[in-house]
């Protein structure tokens, strides 16, 4: 990992004078002098050339160099002695804890995890995988391909550090939660299953083969952090933190016995004797900072009482073994209720005997007897041991020859000298013996000091014994309690206790966090005898008292009015008392033992001196002793605190999570112990931490708003006295600095709210726009107190958002390269990019809506705003690129249908100012297109029925998309072509089978067309879509009518070509002209009828009625005329038969001719090849009409005419033929022709109510009559045609 230090930002001349004012506040004098930098060997010539005049050049290069070396060997001095007050913090901590209800943070992705990412999705969608995906999973993945992770707004944002996966994964969930609830209902399948499927899937494409996320087995301290760490972890980052060596951490660690709580202790209250010293002389002499009312300073001296009073109730607390519960009580009491300044004071609470009682626990091993001789090898021998005034313990049985045991005993006693029995006993064999035999016995007197290896140790024997040389092999070991910190023999002599000079036990007893007693002990006793309490106390060596009988080595315990005189038989013991008495007391001075002050070995310690002073001189000899003795409360711990929060800040921000600024659990336990130990004020701690976030926010980090808010809340209560805890001292200083970094995170925040789009990328990190807006609210507030007026926070935000519109369309145009284009492209081109970026703004403005309206939900219409705004600057270039269009050109429609889509739907920006705006564009447009159409339309009508040859047209699905309209010479202009559509459900199912003619069919295509084009444009402002429509619907109707008109009269004109004998077959082209008018009758209902609730409805629904009354009429004459022409062929045949008219002279003529001819040949029968082919006529034109005329409805009408009128005409050709009878072939030939037409117009389907009319009825009458006049006067003649039903003439 890269060394924290490398992103510092601040130049290096700010860095070097804060540096300088931190060794001068530390009073550590002038920095050591560095040793010039080593010479290259083969630049001397060069340089002794050079030397007699050097160059300006090189003599500043020099000086520079030689600074930036100081400077950073100062830089490295500062960083040590931080080192040393963070390492004290870490070892012992006594205000803090580490927080474990911190929100826990995601590892953040890098750069090279997101292209492996973007990797993954692409070889999905490439079908590289092995999950499997339905069509809408994939277009979901694709979406979010497309538009999240190729977004360089997220590669921005994952390069500055705050994005995570679960980032990743929430984006996509909101995009699939959109598209599963727009799917349709599934059976079986509810959407919460569809989406859990699909987070899986993503899921497995985001791991690929390997999760890249994965941690290795030992988790490097980054990915620690965000738990509870050890001191040992804790100092591991910390020194990374400070970029300090392992080998400088372990000097300071063994030189500052970072693993000794009691020199830890002590060391703290040195630490705060110090503090009380400084706060009596600043006191006195009346130093403070520079408040904003001088009755702070008063509040000032409170408040610094109340924080020392707290860290002694805070060292107080922290748990000591066995000591008088109550005086700890009263004491940590006392300290909470005192004033600072009275500390210390004679009126304290003194000790008694019963607070110092001691507990021990003694274990006694004994391991074997020797030198037994008095007693027989198969006897029994034992032992017992006992601590005097407690109870008495016996090992195992074993025999004389062998007395080996390793039993042990455990004891526990209250004295601190107890005395030790241990005795040697054999079974008595006398009847009379009451007691076994004591064979001897030993004393000892152990100590906490005393050896705890197995020892031999002669025995007391009995008189008379023989076992003069029997010893005891054992030993006895006594535990030293956590709260004696030091035990052993001295002479002391002093003015109120100890006054005689004789040596005594001392025992060091620490009774709590602050109050410690040197006490002597008698035998046999659990109270001292006398004690003397350490508190106020100063501990030195001294010279040897002459006068004074017994030990060698002195030291003395000073007290104002009292000094207790020491002596111990040797150095080392002395050293040691020393040691303990010097953490016990407290005392700023640390004492040095003259001989180690005189005579130092460079290479190594003393020979006679500790562990402790060892690790000393090694600091020493590696310059580590200056950081360590250095008094802590010379040294400016606001400035150091700066420094080591900035380094902190930007060490987190360059670990593996996405922290957005927050410290880890370990850093902030550290800071909190540090801010409390050393007295950093709690608003300057805040500033430092605000002046750093906005300085990252500035440069590109992603910092958490929430995290900003509550430093400034801090502050600003701070400032504004509206603490929580009451109203606090505010310097002036703070006051000044906290109006700069509001001034600064005020336009930190516009800044942000101005660049949201990118500052908050796709809503990330989540809710941090919704904050941001509510803290810029409180940093626009005047005071704590007063809230600001809604109003002028709109005002702010209102102004930012006009602001983020330019921004927003700035870097539109820039990534759509749209101004490269504009100056020099064509109409075409430039209509072509405008198209584009419409579809990229629509983008924006959808990604605003869907990711950012939830935070701007206070003011909607705000963003509202910022969307017109954004269009405002979108329209320049729309207009821009629509005035560079040729005229009548209507390429353009589509970006009006685009934009209109998007806009109409939006409750806020329906029919607003742009939309407006894009109406007042496009409305003379589609007028003058409407226009264009219907007078294209209507010459189409023109042109296309002069040349019509109405052949039908099979398919119109296949011939549709190539219609195109034509042009018309007579317009010096471009028609409108009707944009590319896909044909209509309707028209597949009407038009598959239609044999309408090719003029026709186009006018409906065009017709329909134009209209669905139309009301695609759903047009937003109802008045003018209203007019659209009703004008479209008019042209229809006019359009429709004038079709019909002139499908008539070509009707009537091509029918009147046609022939009046039986060989006429009713042409095609007559049967698509009826087709085109019941065509014209279906469209009539789609394109001709308004929608009923309109106001004009009732006007239009005659102007309807109209159009459906024409056509009517004209299906109606067209069927009259058509029946008219069938009927004038019967008419044609009925004349034939007319000659054979009863009294003619062609009827007896060819009556003679007939008789006379049948007597030698077959005679044709007459009559029968008229009725045949006229019946051949009447059905193949039927079937003509049934084929190729599509209203069932128009056929039966026609058919019905048809056979009314056939019957009327037989019936009055009858009716003039009354008085005549008619002849034979007359008979015949009507027969069979009646006879078949009833049959083949029943068969058609014709009602029986018709077909058995009374005009039927008289022909059926006429022919039965005739029929058996002729069966009486020749039964021969109709040859088996009769009108009856059952004849089996063949058909």
């Amino acid at each position: 990992m890269l060394d924290p230090s490398s992103s510092e930002e601040e130049s290096d001349e700010l860095l070097e004078e804060e540096r300088r004012d931190l060794l001068v506040a530390a009073g550590g004098g002038s920095p050591r002098s560095l040793p010039p930098p080593p010479r290259d060997p083969r630049g001397r010539e060069a340089g002794a050339a050079r030397a007699a005049s050097p160059s300006p050049s090189v003599l500043s290069e020099g000086r520079e160099e030689q600074e930036r070396l100081q400077r950073e060997e100062r830089e490295k001095r500062l960083r040590l002695q931080l080192y040393v007050f963070i390492a004290r913090c870490i070892a012992h901590p006594f205000n803090a804890k580490q927080p474990t209800d911190m929100a826990r943070r995601q590892q953040k992705l890098n750069k090279q995890q997101l292209q492996i990412l973007k990797e993954r999705f692409q070889a999905f969608l490439n079908g590289e995988t092995q999950i499997v995906a339905d069509e809408a999973f994939c277009n979901a993945v694709r979406s979010y391909y497309e538009v999240f992770l190729k977004s360089d707004r997220v590669a921005r944002m994952v390069h500055s550090g705050g994005c995570s996966a679960n980032d990743f994964r929430d984006v996509f969930k909101k995009n699939i939660e959109k598209r599963v609830r727009s799917l349709p209902e599934i059976d079986g399948l509810s959407k919460e299953t569809v989406l859990s499927s699909w987070l899986a899937k993503y899921d497995a494409i985001y791991r690929g083969e390997e999760d890249f996320c994965k941690q290795p087995n030992r988790m490097a301290l980054s990915a620690v952090s965000e738990l509870i760490l050890s001191k040992e972890q804790l100092y591991e980052m910390f020194q990374q933190i400070l970029g300090i060596k392992k080998l400088e951490h372990q000097l300071i660690y063994n030189a500052c016995q970072l693993d000794n709580g009691d020199e830890q202790a002590a060391q703290i209250r040195r630490e705060l004797d110090g503090t009380t010293t400084i706060g009596r002389t600043n006191g006195k002499e009346r130093k403070f900072p520079k408040f904003v009312t001088r009755e702070m300073e008063n509040m000032y001296i409170e408040s610094w009482r109340s924080s020392v009073n707290l860290l002694m109730a805070n060292l107080e607390s922290l748990p000591v073994s066995k000591g008088g519960p109550e005086f700890k009580l009263q004491k940590l009491k006392r300290s909470q209720n005192s004033a600072f300044l009275d500390i210390g004071d004679e009126n304290e609470v003194q000790l008694s005997k019963s607070d110092v009682v001691l507990s021990f626990t003694i274990e006694i091993v004994i391991m074997e007897v020797q030198g037994l001789k008095s007693v027989a090898p198969n006897r029994i021998v034992y032992c017992t041991m006992e601590v005097e005034g407690g109870e008495k313990l016996q090992t195992d049985q074993a025999e004389a020859s062998r007395p080996q045991w390793g039993t042990q005993g455990d004891f526990t006693t209250t004295h601190p000298r107890p005395i030790v029995k241990v005795k040697l006993f054999t079974e008595s064999t006398g009847v009379l013996a009451l007691e076994d035999k004591e064979l001897g016995r030993v004393v000892l007197y152990p100590t906490s000091n005393s050896p705890k290896s197995p020892d031999l140790h002669k025995m007391i024997v009995p008189k008379n014994s023989q076992d003069s040389d029997l010893k005891i092999k054992l030993a006895v070991r006594m535990d030293k309690p956590p709260h004696m910190k030091h035990c052993g023999y001295l002479y002391a002599l002093g003015q109120k206790v100890w006054k005689r000079w004789k040596k005594r036990y001392f025992v060091l007893v620490q009774v709590s966090q602050y109050t410690f007693a040197m006490c002597s002990y008698r035998e046999k006793k659990s109270e001292p005898q006398e004690l003397m309490q350490l508190e106020g106390y100063t501990v030195d060596y001294t010279a040897p008292h002459t006068g004074l009988q017994g030990g060698r080595m002195f030291f003395n315990a000073v007290k104002e009015g009292d000094t207790v005189i020491f002596a111990s038989d040797d150095e080392q013991d002395r050293i040691l008392w020393v040691q303990a008495m010097y953490r016990a007391t407290g005392q700023s001075y640390k004492p040095i033992p003259a001989s180690q002050a005189q005579k130092i070995n460079p290479k190594g310690g003393n020979v006679n001196a500790d562990t402790t002073p060892l690790y000393t001189d090694r600091g020493q000899k590696h310059g580590m002793d200056e950081f360590i003795s250095a008094n802590p409360c010379k040294f400016d711990h606001a400035s150091l605190f700066r420094l080591l929060q900035r380094q902190t800040l930007d060490h987190r921000l360059n670990d593996s999570y996405s922290c957005l600024g927050w410290f880890s659990p370990g850093q902030v336990f550290v800071l909190d112990e540090y801010c409390a130990r050393y007295g950093v004020r709690g608003c300057h701690r805040h500033l430092c931490y605000l002046n750093e976030l906005i300085e990252h926010s500035e440069n590109g980090s992603v910092i958490d708003p929430t995290l900003l808010h509550y430093s400034f809340a801090f502050c600003a209560s701070h400032v504004h006295g509206n603490r929580p805890d009451g109203i606090g001292t505010v310097s002036v200083e703070e006051k000044e600095r906290f109006e700069e970094i509001k001034d600064r995170l005020s336009s930190l925040l516009e800044n942000q709210i101005s660049h949201f789009r990118y500052c908050f990328p796709f809503g990330r990190p989540e809710g941090a726009l919704k904050a941001t807006l509510s803290l810029l609210e409180r940093v626009l507030m005047k005071d704590i107190a007063t809230p600001i007026p809604a109003e002028e926070v709109k005002k702010v935000v209102r102004k930012c958002l006009e602001k983020a519109a330019l921004v927003n369309y700035t870097r539109l145009t820039e990534y759509a390269k749209i101004e490269e284009t504009m100056n020099q492209a064509t109409p075409a081109k430039k209509l072509e990019e405008v198209l584009h970026l419409a579809e990229l703004c629509i983008e924006v403005l959808q990604q605003n809506e869907e990711h950012h309206s939830e935070a701007f939900a206070w003011w909607p219409e705000l963003l509202a705003e910022h969307a017109e705004k954004f269009l405002s600057l979108y329209s320049v270039d729309m207009d821009s690129a629509l005035e560079a269009q040729p005229q009548d050109s209507w390429d353009s429609f589509p970006l009006f249908q685009l934009l209109n889509n998007a806009l109409r739907n939006d409750t806020f920006l329906c029919n607003g100012k742009f939309h407006k705006h894009l109406q007042e564009i496009f409305v003379p447009m589609v007028v003058r297109y409407i226009d264009l159409m219907e007078s294209s339309i209507a010459q189409s009508i023109h042109r296309g029925l002069e040349q019509e040859s109405w052949q039908p047209v099979k398919s119109i699905t296949n011939s549709l998309p190539n219609v195109a309209l034509p042009k018309v010479p007579s317009l010096p202009l471009n028609l409108p072509q009707i944009p590319s559509f896909t044909t209509p459900t309707w028209m597949t199912s009407l038009y598959d089978s239609t044999n309408g003619s090719a003029t026709s069919e186009d006018l409906f295509w065009k017709l329909d067309a134009l209209q669905m084009f139309v009301f695609d444009l759903h047009w937003p402002e109802p008045e003018f879509a209203h007019h659209l429509e009703q004008r479209l619907k008019l042209m229809a109707t006019d359009m429709i009518e004038a079709c019909v008109k002139r499908t008539r009269i070509a009707f009537e004109i091509k029918l009147q070509k046609t022939n009046k004998s039986t060989d006429l077959r009713i042409p095609s082209s007559l049967c698509t002209m009826f087709n085109v008018l019941v065509d014209a009758k279906k469209q009539t209902a789609k394109l001709c009828i308004l929608d009923a609730g309109q106001e004009f409805a009732s006007q239009w629904q005659q102007y309807h009625s109209k159009i459906d009354d024409l056509i009517e009429e004209t299906v109606k004459e067209i069927i009259s005329l058509l029946v008219s022409k069938v009927v004038s062929v019967l008419e044609g045949v009925l004349s034939k038969l007319s000659r054979y008219d009863e009294g003619t002279f062609f009827s007896s003529l060819v009556s003679f001719t007939v008789k006379a001819a049948a007597k030698y040949v077959d005679v044709p029968k007459p009559g029968m090849d008229l009725a045949d082919t006229y019946i051949m006529f009447v059905r193949q034109n039927q079937d003509i009409l049934r084929e190729k005329v599509n209203e069932e409805m128009y056929i039966e009408k026609l058919f019905d005419q048809w056979y009314s009128s056939s019957m009327k005409v037989i019936c009055m050709w009858l009716a003039d033929r009354l008085d005549l009878q008619l002849h034979i072939y007359q008979l015949k030939t009507l027969i069979k022709i009646v006879k078949k037409t009833y049959r083949d117009f029943r068969l058609q389907g014709v009602l029986e109510g018709t077909l058995n009319s009374k005009t039927y009825d008289t022909v059926h009458s006429r022919l039965t009559v005739e029929e058996a006049t002729v069966s009486v006067t020749d039964a021969g003649g109709l040859q088996g045609i009769t009108m009856k039903d059952s004849d089996e003439e063949e058909g």
